[in-house]
């Protein structure tokens, strides 16, 4: 099953086959900026899996090991990896071909949530990521 995905103009496509790994919404700071969003939803796959289709993303440095892959035309934000996730992608939902059918199954860096932000949903919610937490079902990347 292959699922994909696209920005703003279409020119930065990708592509992954299988599963994904994860599903969340992440408040920290740093993706909030990254998408001047209140919240940003994520899903992981492994990079074995995924490939750029399209034009190849333009990728800043936000930080040491820490990538974010971007549209080079339209600016889009597409994806994240980081040396202290290997081997997998972080893509933003919103960047889905269909991102209706995203479905978050919890929440992490809740100490960032912004106050004003009202999320009624009873997903489970991490301080930090779940790298940093002694419960990691899920394996997080």
């Amino acid at each position: 099953m292959a699922t994909r995905g696209y920005c703003l103009c279409k020119k930065t496509t990708w592509v992954f086959q299988g599963n994904q790994t994860w599903a969340c919404y992440c408040h920290c700071d740093d993706c909030r900026r990254n998408c001047a969003a209140p919240v940003v939803a994520w899903l992981g796959v492994p990079i074995e899996n995924f490939e750029w289709t399209g034009d190849k993303p333009r990728t800043y440095e936000s930080s040491k090991g820490v990538f974010r892959h971007f549209c080079g035309f339209c600016g889009s934000p597409i994806g994240f990896e980081a040396d202290h996730y290997p081997g997998g992608m972080h893509l933003y939902a919103a960047s889905l071909e269909n991102p209706e059918d995203f479905k978050p199954t919890f929440h992490v860096n809740k100490q960032s949530k912004l106050p004003w932000l009202q999320m009624n949903d009873n997903l489970d919610a991490f301080e930090g990521t779940l790298l940093n937490t002694p419960n990691d079902p899920d394996g997080y990347q």
